[in-house]
């Protein structure tokens, strides 16, 4: 009786090495680590709003904007107690599409006609297209193009070979946990638009009675606004995708800001106003109010630009 108790595996209080036990992995593997194990728990969360942790993604929104590596590396110790770098709370995006939806109520009611088919247009392009939408082709992209160029058998890999250790330590756990999940790039894929939101959907729309002109303050500013939104987007994305211990290589994800600044000094020089061109209620194929101009141009899919300041050309 006690040889056969003996040869039992010993568990290990150690919450990080627990998941070399064969018991634990085993039941983890069946339910917590394969795809469609997570993906049913995630799709069983959606509608149980009382198990949802809102107060984290609070948090982590906070976070985004003045210290965004705490949000990574709270996911980076999720990961060593879960072995998954991807979380199963909806909270934030439930909290993102709110408040793009609240956001899109603003703008409508302020630059579009005032009709429910209209409200609901943009409402509908900010939260499911703008938002919803650019973040699954972007987690897409970088999902199929990231272990194919930084992973350990990624081009650029072989090119530069070089320590595979992530922002807030090296790789840990059991042997077949260096695979990049669709859902974690979906989830650094929102992190990185909530800066976006913030920049452009917000201080965009209080400060665009100020913006939209084509004078040379107004210009600089509102381009300013821009570059200072995509550079931040950026480097959240280079946040999530630098904590993982097995990508190298990952500062080449930086290399947008040098693209972003040059087409910020060519737009500053040229005098070209990207709230005027690229404020985002534009690109909803939504009829807007004002002063006609040139007998409302289109853009953004159709939309007739009528509201007045935005779509405007120059001495206009």
């Amino acid at each position: 009786m006690s040889s056969s108790f003996s040869s039992l595996p010993r568990q290990s209080t150690n919450p990080y090495v627990a998941t070399i036990n064969p018991y634990s992995s085993a039941r983890r593997d069946s339910y917590g680590s394969t795809s469609h194990g997570r993906f049913s728990r995630t799709l069983k969360r959606l509608f149980k709003f009382p198990q949802m942790d809102f107060e984290v993604a609070v948090w982590e929104m906070t976070s985004l904007l003045v210290a965004p590596k705490k949000v990574f590396r709270n996911m980076y110790y999720h990961k060593q107690t879960t072995s998954t770098t991807s979380t199963s709370d909806p909270a934030f995006p439930y909290l993102l599409l709110l408040f793009t939806f609240l956001t899109s109520l603003a703008w409508s009611l302020a630059y579009a006609h005032p009709s429910l088919g209209q409200i609901l247009r943009i409402a509908l392009f900010f939260t499911l297209i703008h938002c919803l939408l650019s973040c699954i082709l972007t987690s897409t992209l970088t999902y199929f193009a990231l272990p194919r160029l930084l992973g350990p058998r990624g081009a650029l890999t072989r090119i530069q070979p070089g320590r595979r250790r992530g922002l807030f330590g090296a790789q840990t756990g059991v042997e077949g946990e260096e695979v990049l999940e669709w859902s974690y790039c979906f989830d650094v894929s929102l992190r990185a638009w909530f800066p976006l939101w913030v920049h452009l959907y917000v201080l965009q729309f209080i400060l665009l009675p100020l913006l939209s002109s084509a004078r040379f303050a107004p210009s600089i500013l509102a381009n300013t606004l821009y570059a200072a939104a995509a550079v931040h987007a950026t480097y959240v994305q280079f946040l999530g995708y630098a904590s993982l211990p097995f990508l190298t290589g990952t500062h080449v994800l930086l290399s947008p800001v040098v693209a972003i600044v040059t087409c910020w000094l060519v737009a500053c020089v040229g005098g070209w106003n990207a709230s005027l061109k690229l404020a985002p209620v534009l690109w909803c194929a939504a009829d807007l109010r004002g002063g006609g101009v040139g007998g409302g141009a289109r853009v953004g899919g159709g939309a007739r630009v009528v509201a007045p300041g935005l779509g405007q050309a120059p001495g206009m």
